[in-house]
């Protein structure tokens, strides 16, 4: 018979991992939580420091935009150094950088801020999931652990403008800065007490101008997409900032083969389980910042929510995220990866095109709850399934950079959502708003309000304030009126531009990824592969 202590040690074998876990999935919801707490707190923002509609997706951007560009970097650098030193390093780092955000004094500032966070969560995010998939061995409990993290992941993102909604609501825009610093020391401690470390047996050389090429790249087509409203579609800057994304980013495909240690493993590319899920995400990651981005215009500029009342009606956003990512991990295992992850994309097409169908009356228990439900039962079919297909196709001492890689897909796919889709909202409202601001007179609004009804519907916030008191309160109305229109206008455009790229991928994932597994494919999926080189197994 075993004796008390033993089963004591076996009882206490069992619980480590699962409170690591926790640890673990907080650490992961921190981190993105800043992808989208921060958009509840945008108009607050825009009207307390005058941030133009460019601005105010470049504190989106800036956030996402080195959060992806180093997620790359900073999982080779955890299979080299340690997955949890490098964790507990970007979580000090995301603390300290959320003091400096609580006390800056400026849009360029908060930018600033937002692209520092944007670099230390990149250091938590791979390490989290590079530590689940080697604390748990077994195949079925680590596809828990990862149904869990995917469930994490959707909801921390979704949860973040209830929460920013909340905190505005009882205290100022900077409180969604400041949320941060308890969570972080709290997590670092748990970190160092619960979480044991990991590392990668062998490593080669870091490629640091793969990094820089990557990061400059893809910083460049951003840039060129956000500002082309503002510039022009087609004017000089435009295209200069195109071309220079092009050059960068062939320069980066072409020192990736060429390199005996790449950042970005090309080869991986060719693995359709692999290529293909990561294409979902990003679409679906596209799909899901773009629509966040766009809602928080539609509530808060054109229904005229408090922020409270906008998180509060978000929140079946997130709880179907919630409900849907581990069910969907399980039906992967009984019917497929690629008949899930087709359903899903299918679903998330829906929900967008019934998005596009909101007018400035709909109601709220109508096609705006039904199109937030179909997102996020979307959004969660198709990354928990996907996910695992691509941590599947990377041998065991690359999972950090593996989780890099599939890291990488969300945020690219998330800083580009917000970019084309915030950009064709932008491009909308210019040509629509621009000529009736140019004959408002100035009894009406002042050279600085009309510049800042120029650049962001989120002025309709001032305006609705000075009705209050104006003798112009109906020319007021008028204007608020025409500004809505033009939002929802450039809203439909943006929501039918994502149906279109979803269904393509839902397509393309449908044609060229298998339906059906072998008894060996299943074993690859659900095990590691012994091999330093992935294999195909389709």
């Amino acid at each position: 018979m075993r004796s008390v202590s033993t089963r004591a040690v076996e009882a206490g074998s069992r619980t480590r991992p699962v409170l690591a876990l926790i640890v673990l999935c907080l650490a992961e919801m921190l981190v993105l939580l800043d992808n989208t707490i921060v958009n509840v707190a945008l108009p607050s923002m825009s009207t307390a420091l005058h941030g133009s509609f460019s601005g105010l997706q470049w504190i989106v951007d800036a956030y996402v935009l080195t959060f992806a560009g180093l997620l790359l970097a900073f999982g080779h650098l955890g299979d080299r150094y340690g997955r949890r030193k490098v964790m507990i390093i970007g979580l000090a780092g995301v603390g300290v950088m959320s003091v400096a955000g609580a006390l800056a004094g400026g849009i360029g500032e908060i930018i600033a801020v937002r692209a520092g966070m944007g670099v230390f969560a990149a250091a938590v995010f791979p390490a989290t999931l590079a530590l689940i998939t080697t604390l748990f061995r077994d195949p079925r409990a680590r596809a828990g652990a990862v149904a869990a993290w995917t469930a994490m992941a959707g909801f921390a993102i979704a949860i973040g403008p209830t929460a920013g909604g909340w905190l505005l609501e009882h205290f100022s825009w900077r409180s969604v800065f400041w949320i941060n610093v308890p969570l972080a020391i709290v997590l670092v401690v748990a970190a160092l007490v619960l979480v044991p470390e990991s590392r990668a047996p062998q490593t080669g050389p870091l490629d640091v101008p793969g990094i820089v090429l990557s990061l400059s790249g893809v910083t460049a087509l951003v840039w060129a997409i956000i500002e082309a409203p503002q510039n022009g579609w087609v004017s000089q800057p435009t295209l200069l900032g195109y071309a220079l994304a092009v050059l960068l980013l062939a320069a980066f495909v072409l020192r990736e083969l060429r390199a005996p240690h790449p950042v970005l493993n090309l080869r991986l590319f060719t693995i359709r389980r692999f290529s293909l899920p990561a294409l979902s995400i990003t679409v679906a990651y596209f799909s899901m910042f773009g629509f966040l981005f766009l809602i928080t215009q539609y509530f808060q500029g054109v229904r005229e929510y408090t922020p409270l009342e906008f998180g509060v009606r978000s929140l079946p956003f997130a709880i179907a995220i919630g409900l849907a990512a581990p069910v969907a991990v399980l039906l992967a295992q009984r019917f497929g990866t690629t008949a899930v992850i087709v359903s899903g994309l299918l679903v998330l097409a829906l929900g967008m095109y019934i998005a596009g169908q909101v007018t400035v009356d709909s109601p709220y228990v109508g096609v705006v709850l039904v199109s937030m439900i179909l997102m996020g039962l979307g959004l969660a079919i198709v990354q928990g399934p996907a996910t695992e297909a691509i941590m599947s196709a990377v041998p065991e001492d690359e999972v950090g950079a593996g989780a890099g890689v599939n890291d990488t897909t969300r945020e690219v796919g998330g800083a580009l959502g917000v970019a084309v889709l915030g950009s064709i909202v932008a491009a909308t409202y210019k040509v629509q708003i621009w000529p009736i601001v140019d004959t408002i007179p100035d009894s009406i609004a002042g050279p600085d309000q009309k510049e800042f009804m120029r650049e962001t519907a989120m002025s309709i916030i001032g305006l609705r304030e000075q009705q209050q008191t104006s003798p112009f309160a109906a020319r007021i109305e008028q204007i608020i009126d025409q500004m809505k229109i033009a939002v929802l206008d450039g809203f439909h455009t943006a929501t039918f531009v994502t149906v279109g790229a979803v269904l393509v991928v839902a397509l393309v994932v449908a044609v060229a990824l298998p339906w059906r597994r072998s008894a060996n494919q299943q074993s690859v999926l659900l095990g590691w592969a012994e091999k330093k080189e992935p294999v195909e197994v389709s």
